[in-house]
């Protein structure tokens, strides 16, 4: 004799053995950023922070970005406890006031 527990328990698990693909029912960013993700783009948006390179006039810290604007912020000391934030433009490199310099780089957007 089956109890109600029992098959409150197998009705549960028939429903839970077929789960439909996300990918299947994402439409526009959303699927193009899971396809990012299963391609091994990890970061599709180029939202994570960026390590400081050396930074000089001649070598830049290049900033990816879709657009030909981008709001940059530098921290600029390791202790600090404020951002510095200044607007990149397309074509033209520019010094924070820590001395780092940072251009835009066009990348494809998603």
């Amino acid at each position: 004799m089956l109890s109600t527990r029992t098959l409150a328990r197998a009705s549960a698990r028939a429903y839970t053995t077929w789960m439909p693909d996300p990918l299947e029912h994402a439409t526009g960013k959303e699927k193009r950023e899971l396809l990012a993700h299963m391609a091994g783009n990890c970061d599709p948006f180029h939202i994570m922070s960026i390590k400081r390179g050396p930074g000089k006039k001649d070598c830049p810290n290049i900033i990816p970005s879709a657009f030909n604007k981008r709001l940059v912020g530098c921290v600029c000391h390791p202790h600090a406890s404020h951002v510095e934030y200044m607007w990149l433009h397309e074509g033209q490199p520019k010094r924070c006031g820590c001395g780092h310099w940072f251009q835009l780089c066009r990348v494809p957007a998603l």
